[in-house]
């Protein structure tokens, strides 16, 4: 492994996690008007608790590289199935645009469930 595979592989997982940290910390923060919204598109605003979970928590574990192949595989699942339910829109191009970078975030965590995390991570000191 060379010197810039070692490195990217941190700054990939900081990069790729970041999104979802920062969408789960927002989530506390608008809790009733992302409820809401979750219930106007037919997903019951009583599984909020668990997707700011996931984004918080996956998101932190995949930053530190701790079970990364597991939170890898749940967020990109959480990628897909919320670019279907909330972004499947083929007449409106911003939200098709949103379901494809849904959809290229999940390849992004399915590429971390192949590969791992790398050499600067808690999943190799283990």
């Amino acid at each position: 492994m060379n010197q810039i595979q070692i490195l990217a592989a941190p700054v990939g997982r900081v990069l790729l996690a970041s999104l979802f940290l920062l969408a789960g910390l927002q989530k506390i923060g608008a809790y009733e008007g992302t409820a809401g919204y979750m219930a106007s598109q037919g997903v019951p605003g009583a599984l909020l608790p668990i997707v700011i979970a996931l984004e918080v928590l996956g998101a932190l574990a995949i930053i530190v590289g701790w079970k990364t192949r597991l939170f890898a595989f749940l967020l990109a699942g959480f990628s897909l199935v919320s670019a279907a339910l909330f972004h499947f829109k083929p007449d409106d191009a911003i939200q098709m645009t949103m379901f494809l970078k849904n959809v290229s975030i999940a390849g992004g965590f399915l590429l971390l469930v192949a590969q791992g995390a790398g050499a600067y991570s808690l999943d190799r000191r283990a």
